[in-house]
């Protein structure tokens, strides 16, 4: 059991919710460092140091996006925000100078995690 306090009056629930919450920014400096390689930023300019961060920056918010809506299709049975995008990071993507783009086979899991994410499937060109 652990005590919650602020200023705006919510039921258990929510305040569970709101505190649950606090773990998203933990893990999304977790994601910059590990996921992102931001680590150690190895750059040269500040105007290197700014686009890198503003690629971060998007990045979170995509990872945010996901985190909702694994949440809200229960995806956290079968995958964590960890593991889920492993699972979409191992299809291939086939691009040479003058050939339209080919991407490799999609397994209907991976097709499953797409629909789930309302997102269309990547198709070849």
């Amino acid at each position: 059991m652990f005590p919650l306090a602020g200023n705006e009056k919510m039921d258990a629930i929510s305040a569970l919710e709101v505190y649950r919450n606090k773990d998203v920014v933990e893990k999304a400096f977790g994601n910059l460092k590990e996921r992102l390689n931001m680590r150690r930023l190895l750059i040269s300019s500040e105007q290197s140091l700014e686009g890198k961060l503003f690629v971060a920056f998007v990045a979170l918010i995509y990872l945010s996006y996901i985190k909702k809506r694994m949440q809200e299709k229960g995806l956290y049975k079968t995958y964590t925000l960890g593991t889920l995008p492993d699972k979409l990071d191992v299809i291939e993507c086939f691009e040479a100078p003058g050939y339209k783009m080919r991407v490799g086979d999609i397994l209907e899991k991976q097709k499953d995690i797409y629909t789930a994410l309302d997102v269309d499937p990547p198709a070849s060109l």
